[in-house]
């Protein structure tokens, strides 16, 4: 299905760029820095994007340093951005994988030591 190549108003933008929040509108283009541990990772990233564009002959200009990928999508034949835009800025997110949660580290309670619960049981009959 072929995605619309009509320029979307600002209206629409900004609409549609809520649910991309690491994407921005930058002139006539959306735009994203991905970063990556290292230039390998980031070749891969790059060459999943390059056969999703051209699957939908919709190309980005990327720009490649090191351990980051800057995506910048707009749709040159309809002097703007369109829905094919954002149709291929969440491909590109997808090829990401989501964050892995931190493991929350729970403490078992300590039981107090002899001393400490002696103590304790002191200060509570002079107060």
């Amino acid at each position: 299905m072929e995605a619309s190549m009509e320029k979307m108003s600002p209206a629409q933008i900004e609409a549609a760029i809520k649910s991309f929040p690491d994407w921005s509108e930058i002139g006539d283009a959306i735009q994203r820095t991905y970063q990556f541990k290292d230039f390998v990772e980031s070749m891969k990233f790059v060459n999943k994007v390059a056969e999703a564009a051209e699957s939908t002959q919709h190309h980005p200009d990327i720009l490649i340093r090191w351990n980051k990928v800057t995506l910048t999508l707009s749709t040159h034949d309809a002097g703007g951005i369109t829905q094919k835009d954002f149709d291929l800025a969440a491909k590109c997110d997808g090829f990401i994988p989501a964050p892995k949660p931190i493991p929350q580290v729970v403490q078992a309670p300590v039981a107090p030591t002899a001393a400490q619960a002696a103590g304790g049981a002191k200060k509570g009959k002079k107060g």
